[in-house]
């Protein structure tokens, strides 16, 4: 009998433990919405307009700086031209800058016939009312997209060339650089 105590004991704290644990569970449980609740799901509500209305505007700005920057592409082309000749004159080795250039200055047209019809999306402003409000949800959403596709498309047909300038002016200015004195204490 002394045998059986202790197996009763242990079995006794297992229960009422198990009893615990299962009554938390309980407790904690979830619910779930009844067949009855007709509030819409988060994925199914109207998106937010401030959202988009934010991205047309950026949208906007971002076409505004492509179009500062291909209006001042004959200058910039002119004005590096200048600079290449005088380098020429000193004797130094220009060509790779050359090279950039032109290649800058081939992609120009096409970059800017790629650029032009975002004026156009921008006048019409499809889905968006004066103050770049979302009027038509759905129209401000392909109006975004083509605006996106025309300032892609432009970036595509620049093709790196303006980057590619950019380091190849870099390369240039690091192998021109004047020696400096070394500095006295």
């Amino acid at each position: 009998m002394s045998k059986l105590i202790p197996f009763f004991k242990k079995f006794a704290l297992a229960a009422l433990v198990l009893a615990i644990g299962l009554s938390a569970l309980l407790a904690a449980g979830a619910s779930a919405a009844g067949l009855q609740d007709e509030t819409t799901p988060p994925a199914n509500r109207p998106a937010n307009n401030e959202r988009l209305e934010q991205i047309w505007a950026r949208a906007q700005t971002a076409y505004q700086r492509q179009s500062d920057r291909l209006a001042k592409a004959d200058d910039f082309i002119t004005k590096a031209q200048s600079l290449i000749d005088k380098a020429n004159q000193k004797g130094w080795d220009s060509s790779a800058v050359q090279a950039a250039l032109n290649a800058f200055a081939a992609v120009i047209p096409s970059a800017q016939a790629a650029h032009d019809p975002g004026a156009a999306i921008i006048a019409s402003h499809n889905g968006f009312d004066a103050d770049g409000k979302v009027t038509d949800r759905a129209a401000a959403v392909e109006t975004v997209k083509a605006l996106g596709q025309v300032l892609k498309g432009t970036r595509v047909a620049m093709n790196g060339t303006g980057q590619a300038l950019r380091e190849a002016v870099k390369a240039f200015r690091d192998a021109h650089r004047p020696a400096q004195a070394p500095a006295t204490p």
